[in-house]
């Protein structure tokens, strides 16, 4: 079964022991440990040590999506701390300023795609380019902002094509017009199960919906459903581009 999990700023915003005590009455193994706010960072990595997280399987920890160059510092330094556990930070790459300080997770450092918002890492070429930068990263997969980016789904099978021997984790969530992560739609579903048989079942997923808590089990049912892909979707042409 897939290991399947929530971030922590999906179920309770800001509020990760709050999220940590919701996903205890959940059928989950996996979690990420969201600091996606700058503020966010120090109250969670100072809280690690008191926080019981024996019964996950997998935990990540997702970096602030968001900081100037003058807070790349300090910010890459507070994670830096926390390498010694031996989980993946994952990371929006428009916010590696100082590439060389980053180099420096190695392994554990974890590249999102993102969505057309962004400059950087929303396409398979974009992508190709950072894991040059980054030779030891790892891949977190965003099946939504893939979706998002292009709804024919191909460059989401590209991603997962080019870089299945680096894929660490999936994000998935409806992304909305607003870039909001949203609840699976039944046509989100549809697209999402062009390219879910390309995702090992050993490979975490995190929910990044944003649901109220009594819709929570509702959108584990959705994930589980998007996850089923009923056919393989052959993709010649873009195995050819």
């Amino acid at each position: 079964m897939q290991p399947l999990g929530f971030s922590t700023g999906a179920l309770a915003l800001s509020d990760f022991k709050k999220a940590l005590r919701i996903m205890r009455d959940l059928p989950v193994n996996v979690v990420e440990l969201s600091a996606i706010r700058q503020d966010e960072l120090v109250p969670l990595l100072r809280s690690i040590d008191d926080l019981d997280l024996s019964e996950f399987a997998y935990v990540s920890i997702h970096a602030p999506s968001s900081f100037s160059a003058e807070n790349e510092g300090w910010i890459f330094g507070e994670l830096y701390k926390s390498l010694h556990r031996g989980w993946p930070i994952v990371v929006h790459p428009d916010t590696l300023h100082d590439r060389s300080l980053w180099r420096l997770l190695r392994g554990q450092l974890c590249i999102e795609n993102m969505d057309k918002r962004k400059g950087v890492g929303r396409t398979v070429r974009e992508l190709n380019y950072l894991f040059t930068e980054f030779p030891e990263a790892s891949f977190c997969f965003d099946i939504g902002h893939a979706r998002q980016v292009d709804t024919s789904m191909t460059e989401a099978y590209l991603m997962l094509k080019h870089f299945s021997s680096r894929l660490r984790q999936v994000h998935i969530s409806a992304v909305n017009t607003r870039n909001k992560h949203d609840r699976l739609s039944f046509v989100s579903i549809l697209g999402f199960q062009e390219v879910t048989h390309l995702i090992p079942e050993s490979t975490p997923v995190i929910i990044e919906s944003v649901v109220p808590q009594d819709q929570i089990g509702a959108e584990i049912c959705r994930v589980q459903k998007a996850l089923r892909a009923p056919v393989e979707q052959p993709r010649p042409a873009a195995e050819a581009s």
